[in-house]
Formats: structure tokens, C-alpha cells, sequence
């Protein structure tokens, strides 16, 4: 299965990345009106917020105010549920993409692996981040598919196969966007939000992550976090 995989995302590399995907992703920057009001975390005093210039965080924004998030429930591909109360506990990184990605999808998951070895390295294992992989693909992607995919990047990777009800509920209620696009031949693409969301131990939306991005900046910011939380 891992050599199937990897061979899908060494052909899917080669596509052109879409430009309906960057016309999205600028669109909901321009359009996410809350982002404006981001404020920063201090890691020189945890479990406080600072003004933006005393910002010592290179890849992480986090809000003042954590966002309550309507409900919201995901299928999870090992049969679970990912909800804001299952994910209580720990920070959680939240990345929506789909199996056939071309580009964006594989080298997002294959940079939040580097963060992941290093947190496997450095903290306990109830105290690392998570990651949650969300297919916006639920008519190809099955929970067996996206479970592959995703721990073919990362075993501790989380992976979500919603149902298409549960889908248009988590994007609506973490503000991204996804729209399937007819291809060739009855075949067809999804363009999706790119921006990672940041979930804090409470399940609230606590900041956001923007490409580019790096896998030691990403690795640093949340084990502070994760160090500092109480």
C-alpha cells in the first residue's frame, strides 16, 4: 500500500498547481475579517497573549480571543469521531485536503512530518500536538484511503472521511472553502483552503498557520505551546 501511495504522489507532483485553488485561498484571506484582529502569543510569558511586535512565534498567528466553534463531527478512518470535545486535551493542527492531491496536500503532510519526528523526539507522547488530516473528497477518498494516505506520512496522523453533510458543517464552521472542479473525461480535482487551522487544548480555534510553510518554524512554535499549556 505505502508503494502505491507514494507512486500516486510522485505522478500527482508533476500536475501544474490549480489557479482556481490561489483565487480561493485569496479570497478567503480577504474575506476572513476576524484574522485582522490576530494578536500573539509571548512565549517569554506563557499563557499570555502580547501585541503583534512582541510576537516571538515565526510560524504560528494565534487570535486574542479562542473562537468557540459550532458543532461540529467528523468519521474518523479508524471507525472513531473528531469532534472539538475528542480533541480536548491537546493542541491539534487541522489541514483540509484530499488523497489525489497534485501537490499541495502531499507536501503539506510530508512538512508537518519533520514536526511531528520532532515532537515524537522531545515531548511525552500525551503532551505532542496532533494532526488532523480532513479529506474534502469524501466520494473517492474512504476512510481505508485516507487512513493509508495519511499515516503513510505520519503513523500518529489523524484522518477524517466525513460524510458529505459532516464536510460542508466542519468547513463552514472553521471559515475554509472547497469546490470540486470537472476535469477531463469525467474525472475531476478539488480546490481547497491551503491554510492549516490551529485548534487549542479546550477544542476552540486558536490561530491559524499560512504557506509557506516550515517544518522547524511549525515544529518550534507548537512545543512551546505544548510546553506552556496548563
Amino acid at each position: 500500500m505505502a508503494a502505491i501511495i507514494a507512486s500516486m504522489i510522485a505522478r500527482q507532483r508533476g500536475a501544474a498547481a490549480r489557479t482556481l485553488l490561489i483565487v480561493l485561498v485569496a479570497l478567503l484571506a480577504a474575506g476572513a475579517g476576524f484574522w485582522l484582529a490576530l494578536e500573539s502569543y509571548d512565549r517569554n510569558n506563557p499563557g499570555h497573549f502580547a501585541t503583534p511586535a512582541a510576537n516571538k512565534f515565526t510560524a504560528v498567528r494565534l487570535i486574542g480571543t479562542p473562537r468557540v466553534l459550532p458543532d461540529w463531527r467528523l468519521r474518523l478512518s479508524d471507525g472513531g469521531e473528531a469532534s472539538p470535545a475528542t480533541l480536548q486535551g491537546r493542541w491539534t493542527l487541522v489541514f483540509m485536503g484530499f488523497t489525489h492531491c497534485p501537490d499541495v496536500c502531499p507536501t503539506t503532510l510530508q512538512t508537518l512530518s519533520v514536526a511531528q519526528k520532532q515532537w515524537d523526539a522531545v515531548l511525552p507522547e500525551g503532551q505532542r500536538p496532533r494532526v488532523l488530516f480532513v479529506s474534502a473528497d469524501p466520494e473517492r477518498d474512504t476512510p481505508q484511503i485516507v487512513g493509508d494516505y495519511a499515516r503513510y506520512f505520519h503513523p500518529s496522523t489523524l484522518a477524517a472521511s466525513p460524510t458529505p453533510d459532516q464536510l460542508d458543517a466542519f468547513a463552514k464552521a472553521f471559515g475554509l472553502v472547497y469546490m470540486k472542479v470537472p476535469g477531463v473525461g469525467g474525472d475531476y480535482s478539488i480546490d481547497h483552503s491551503a491554510t492549516l487551522v490551529l485548534l487549542d487544548p479546550q477544542g476552540r480555534q486558536a490561530g491559524l498557520l499560512s504557506p509557506p510553510l516550515d517544518a522547524r518554524a511549525i515544529a518550534d512554535d507548537l512545543e512551546d505551546l505544548a510546553r506552556a499549556q496548563r
